[in-house]
């Protein structure tokens, strides 16, 4: 290419990230649909068409035809959704758009939005003020007041414990709770997660805080761009530091053991560890029942489901429905027609959609930091030895200008970690 060409096309790249980022911090030109005060006993005759017309039916939209397995009986869930996490292809879904009470899945949104903004060894002092609004009966991780964490310590509360406590912490570090969720519905609308509005950063009940089968997965499809989500959704153990204590005259401060409580990750006595498994969240509230999202991997193909709401009463019914869709996922792989799609965030989708030249492998700043293999055991210091593998799952992500992403129209997912079964 001669050298005026290139300056040219460098010229455009650099304009390209600039409109970029101002298209990123402007208003929206229409503002997300403001969600009802509660859900509905039903799903609604028409929900949103994100994704595609299919996808705002209620009842179940799969396309069966020859040499596609049936999908399975056993399955009571108000609304799920089976997704290729590489092409955005929507497999199979159910009342995809009902908007219901997130639960815990909510902290996948809260992670995304929250995580890029501090380095995991950072240092904070909890007060006492900061845990002032974790709601009762929540789940923690066990924070002390007065007691000095890492990021990353926190990080891993909120993963593994699903603590509220440790998303408190990090929401006053972040300014506070009510700008934190705002930074959230910010952020869901970028993601074009139009069906989803954040009352509490945590998931914990509260009215008016909704989300769908199909904006949880775009969540957790967006997270897992991010090489410390997809690190701490797939950690199994990790040690947790504890409270200070003296002992003979000295000031000492020891530490437990942490399990994660995806059971598809951890495995239970009537839930065995799924195959694959990488991640992500689960949830249980009063309101909400029973919500999970799962990305699993096998044989280089990568399936996303979220599962909100079973109503059948079995014991790990979230986690038993969602293996079964995810088996029936890799099963219908490459044989169903798909119903819908996953959107790409706003800005991606305007920076696709604009004439001009595109950006290519090395230039505009080539790929992105954390996509090089990196070999570790994401047991978080943990006792289990489990292996983990990093992967790429194909293609090259481009960053420009203040975190807007350019990426070939799949969208994947980079250095995807693969979960492999104990030696």
């Amino acid at each position: 290419m001669p050298a005026t060409e290139k300056t040219v096309r460098r010229s455009l790249l650099v304009a390209s990230a600039v409109l970029l980022s101002t298209a990123l911090t402007a208003p929206a030109a229409l503002a997300a649909p403001r969600p009802s005060p509660s859900p509905s006993a039903a799903p609604p005759a028409k929900m949103s068409t994100v994704g595609g017309e299919r996808l705002g039916r209620p009842g179940t939209q799969v396309n069966l035809a020859a040499g596609v397995p049936v999908l399975p009986k056993e399955l009571s869930a108000r609304s799920w959704i089976v997704a290729d996490a590489e092409s955005g292809d929507v497999l199979a879904a159910h009342n995809a758009h009902w908007r219901l009470a997130p639960a815990s899945t909510l902290k996948m949104l809260f992670a995304d939005t929250l995580l890029p903004k501090w380095p995991r060894t950072t240092t904070y002092r909890v007060r006492p003020s900061d845990m002032a609004g974790v709601g009762p009966n929540s789940s923690m991780v066990g924070i002390k007041e007065n007691e000095t964490y890492t990021v990353h310590d926190l990080w891993l509360g909120v993963f593994l414990r699903s603590g509220n406590d440790a998303v408190h912490v990090l929401s006053a570090m972040n300014g506070g709770v009510e700008k934190t969720v705002e930074e959230m519905n910010e952020h869901a609308e970028e993601l074009q997660a139009l069906d989803t509005h954040a009352v509490s950063p945590d998931g914990y009940d509260a009215p008016g805080q909704v989300s769908s089968a199909y904006d949880l997965t775009l969540i957790a499809r967006s997270g897992l761009q991010k090489k410390d989500f997809r690190e701490y959704s797939s950690t199994v153990r990790a040690q947790f530091p504890g409270e200070t204590k003296r002992k003979k005259g000295k000031r000492v401060r020891g530490s437990f053991e942490i399990q994660n409580t995806n059971r598809l990750l951890s495995g239970d006595h009537d839930v065995p560890v799924y195959q694959g498994i990488a991640g992500v969240k689960n949830g249980n509230t009063t309101n909400a029942g029973s919500t999970f999202t799962g990305v699993a991997e096998r044989d280089g193909k990568v399936l996303l489901v979220t599962v909100m709401n079973p109503q059948e009463k079995e014991s790990n019914g979230v986690y038993k429905e969602t293996a079964r869709l995810l088996d029936w996922g890799f099963a219908a792989a490459g044989k169903v027609e798909p119903v819908g799609e996953l959107v790409p965030p706003r800005s991606v989708a305007q920076a696709t959609a604009a004439p001009g030249p595109s950006a290519s492998p090395g230039e505009a700043g080539g790929t992105v930091a954390g996509t090089k293999p990196v070999a570790s055991a994401h047991t978080g210091g943990g006792a289990d030895g489990m292996g983990v593998a990093l992967g790429i799952t194909g293609g090259v992500l481009v960053l420009l200008a203040g975190g807007a992403f350019l990426v070939n129209r799949r969208w994947p997912l980079p250095d995807l970690v693969r979960r492999r079964s104990r030696p």
